[in-house]
């Protein structure tokens, strides 16, 4: 388990929240609502939140807008990443990246592993870098977007954290 470099400051990031659901609104919307305020709580600034349809397109145009804008450094999406019915996240976001970073999917599954058993196999979660911007895209559960930002999240993006974190990779953070 990595710990905390303590002699450096925490660095709050810039993190925008994408929900993707056909049916959910803002009341119903308990994942986006979770990451939000893990995020406020770890000291980032949220600084957009939306809910957007299922569609690859509106998917495609929201994740381009927020990867073009130099005060997001990370883009946290929920929902459709699963197998069926119009789950396409995927598809969207894929051709968008500049990078995969292939670990965050496998480990996300690994973890899940421990609550959800083999069903953790449905989930295409997944992230990466684009235009310096990190994203990183979970599934629609209130517990799968806990369990990536309790167990993944939270300590990467924490620019204390040692070995290495992805917040010390942000480019964007180094021209400040």
């Amino acid at each position: 388990m990595s710990g905390h470099f303590t002699e450096q400051d925490f660095l709050p990031l810039r993190i925008a929240i994408l929900t993707v659901s056909d049916s959910r609104g803002e009341d119903e919307d308990s994942s986006g609502k979770l990451l939000r305020d893990s995020a406020e709580s770890a000291g980032h600034q949220v600084v957009a939140k939306e809910i957007v349809r299922d569609d690859v397109y509106q998917l495609r145009a929201a994740f381009s807008r927020w990867i073009a804008d130099p005060e997001v450094n990370v883009i946290l999406s929920t929902g459709g990443t699963g197998v069926t019915g119009r789950d396409s996240t995927p598809e969207a976001v894929l051709p968008l990246l500049d990078k995969v970073v292939e670990g965050f999917g496998e480990l996300f599954r690994q973890v899940s592993f421990a609550d959800i058993g083999a069903s953790t196999l449905q989930s295409r979660a997944f992230g990466g870098l684009a235009n310096g911007t990190f994203v990183f895209c979970l599934p629609g559960s209130t517990g799968a977007c806990r369990t990536a930002w309790e167990q993944i999240l939270l300590p990467q993006l924490d620019i204390r954290t040692r070995p290495c974190n992805f917040a010390q990779l942000i480019p964007r953070l180094r021209e400040r």
